[in-house]
């Protein structure tokens, strides 16, 4: 459910220099890049695939091909985004919302399908039927000298569906169930005084851990080069931030916690501003491992992507290496490999299609398959058309022209 890692240091460079600047953020809506119009080219068929050579594709699906219903932001007819679901099925995607401008940030709830999302700065509640459209909260409106002060984003469900934690003027976790909202974390500013420059640190949400313990939160400071992940414990409302002696990249939403909570991967397919790799989280003392350096010897680098430990303790992701006079790579062709969860013993090629144009993937719980939004064109780094790439050798499967934010629901 990812961005690029270069998306993400071209956001970084642009949040950071406009931190500098004005400590102030859009509005967090990322929109995608194509307006063509939300189609699927699938049909349904209660026949298996044959199997084919891997990067083939098929317009063939059975039913009960995807183990969670498969949510997205994709474009209406009008152009905007909005929020899409396909069924387990895999066939025609329904639209969830219905807004008259283009929808922000959103997130599903696992435990019944329930759908929040940002949209004029208000968090939106929606049912998983597309019912009961509500206001949850109302940021009012967004002061353009200064838009971070009141400017709500990245809202994220509790894996019990109960809280959600999401941003404005800090951190904070709505109780679905009272309707409370409480600012856990807050952003705090010295408005500018003869010249003075605003001061803090700034929140939002990103991925809560399987068991609902933590949350990985991003911290920017204004007027520095400083924004990072760390992880956030709501019982304890403190902050474990992350130990690292390498350019390691752990940022912006690009982790993908452990099946059981105890720490996370990330990766960065990468090199440029920051370094590329493979590294692990402990979760309790935010100890940093590295699992594959940048420098992968002979002037190669280690090229890595959507990082995966699967239910049969096997660590799947994205890998090559590669070289650059210039020390800078922008896109490189992956292969799909599996490893020992040290990302190096074992290591075996799983499918020999390139994925030089892959924006984004969304893994299945048991890795039997995953979800690719690949780039129609090599300078396009969000979202993309969403094919199930399946790892039994069987031809993979488009379920939409255009996909991003993809998640999982129940």
């Amino acid at each position: 459910m990812k961005k690029t890692s270069y998306s993400l240091s071209a956001l970084l460079i642009l949040i950071i220099s406009t931190l500098a600047c004005s400590f102030s953020f859009g509005s967090g809506t990322r929109q995608p890049n194509s307006q063509d119009e939300v189609a699927t080219v699938v049909a349904a068929t209660l026949q298996a695939l044959t199997p084919a050579s891997p990067g083939e594709t098929s317009t063939s699906t059975p039913t009960g091909m995807l183990p969670y219903s498969f949510y997205y932001l994709g474009t209406d007819g009008t152009g905007l985004t909005q929020v899409f679901r396909i069924e387990r099925d895999g066939t025609t995607p329904r639209q969830i919302t219905f807004e008259p401008v283009n929808v922000g940030n959103y997130d599903v709830s696992l435990v019944d399908g329930n759908v929040i999302y940002v949209v004029n700065n208000q968090l939106m509640w929606i049912n998983a039927d597309g019912s009961g459209r509500r206001v949850l909260v109302d940021g009012g409106a967004v002061d353009p000298n200064n838009p971070i002060l009141n400017s709500l984003s990245n809202p994220v469900f509790s894996p019990d569906g109960q809280t959600i934690a999401y941003g404005y003027k800090g951190l904070n976790l709505y109780s679905v169930a009272t309707g409370v909202s409480n600012l856990v974390l807050e952003t705090e500013v010295v408005d500018p005084v003869n010249g003075e420059t605003r001061t803090g640190q700034l929140y939002w949400p990103e991925k809560y851990s399987p068991d609902g313990t933590k949350l990985i939160i991003t911290i920017a400071i204004p007027n520095s080069d400083g924004v990072f992940d760390a992880i956030y414990y709501p019982a304890t409302n403190s902050i474990v931030r992350f130990n690292s002696t390498d350019n390691a990249f752990i940022c912006c939403g690009e982790e993908e916690w452990t099946q059981d909570s105890s720490g996370f991967y990330a990766a960065n397919p990468t090199v440029g501003m920051f370094g590329s790799g493979l590294w692990r989280v402990d979760a309790a003392s935010g100890i940093v491992t590295t699992l594959l350096p940048t420098d992968a010897g002979g002037g190669n680098f280690n090229l890595a992507d959507e990082p995966y430990l699967a239910s049969d303790s096997q660590l799947y992701f994205f890998y090559t290496t590669a070289s650059s006079p210039d020390g800078i790579i922008q896109r490189s062709p992956l292969q799909l490999v599996r490893s020992a969860p040290d990302g190096v013993t074992g290591r075996t090629v799983l499918n020999t299609e390139n994925f030089q144009l892959l924006n984004e993937a969304l893994w299945a719980p048991d890795a039997s398959l995953v979800i690719v939004a690949y780039a129609p064109i090599q300078d396009v780094y969000q979202g993309g058309q969403a094919e199930i790439v399946f790892l039994d050798g069987r031809p993979n499967v488009v379920l939409t022209t255009f996909a991003q934010n993809m998640k999982w629901g129940p």
